[in-house]
């Protein structure tokens, strides 16, 4: 998506503590050249990076892409580009879609662009926000195509093995749904509910996540491994 709303990838920035635990559960997928597609102001990349990876990271906004350039100009490992998957050269054990597919008007396509640029065993890994029946203003407003359901994620996607599929972030299922119902004119959340979710919230939805078994959540992760 170009010209991205800034105020939302900076008041999402901050989210530290939610982006420390989805990448808690990705990780482990994460091994030698890595692809993060529509990487934002980079703020999964951050939290992952370091000297044994290779890391590409794409990005069509021009803000997002000043800020990738500024942000990450000291690491030898990383590459910036703004282009689409299709036009990126090589080859990548990782390839990571964090809350980009939703953007991407035809997510197959661009599933497909990717799924021909993994290397033998590499994983494709994608969060995405998850339910269609609380797709909202927000959605609306960083341009969000869709949420996505479950179904979505089947067992071979174009050809590739799934190897988890989880949901994340219980409580924020209904915090974004109450949201919805009594902020029906806001676009963007507040710097202080980003600050009160993160902080407090997501801590009580990762122990609620796993009493439930990852089963329901407001986003969703998949990974599919290359075999």
């Amino acid at each position: 998506m170009e010209n991205y709303p800034q105020k939302a990838t900076e008041n999402f920035d901050t989210a530290n503590f939610h982006i420390k635990y989805c990448l808690y559960f990705i990780k482990k997928f994460l091994s030698g050249k890595i692809l993060e597609v529509g990487a934002g102001c980079g703020s999964f990349t951050k939290k992952y990076i370091n000297n044994s990876f290779q890391i590409t990271l794409t990005e069509v906004d021009k803000l997002n892409f000043s800020d990738l350039r500024e942000k990450f100009k000291k690491y030898q490992n990383v590459k910036i580009k703004k282009i689409e998957t299709s036009l990126v050269e090589g080859k990548f054990n990782s390839i990571m879609y964090l809350h980009v597919l939703e953007h991407i008007e035809d997510d197959m396509k661009e599933l497909g662009d990717a799924a021909k640029k993994l290397e033998k065993d590499g994983h494709l890994i994608i969060m995405a926000p998850a339910h269609k029946k609380i797709y909202g203003n927000l959605d609306k407003a960083v341009g969000h195509f869709r949420r996505y359901e479950k179904e979505f994620f089947n067992e071979n996607l174009l050809g590739l093995k799934r190897k988890k599929l989880i949901f994340l972030d219980s409580i924020g299922y209904w915090l974004y749904y109450l949201n919805k119902i009594f902020y029906k004119d806001e676009i963007f959340p507040s710097k202080i509910k980003i600050f009160i979710w993160d902080k407090f919230f997501t801590p009580i939805s990762i122990i609620c996540d796993y009493l439930t078994n990852y089963k329901f959540g407001k986003c969703i992760l998949a990974v599919y491994k290359k075999e």
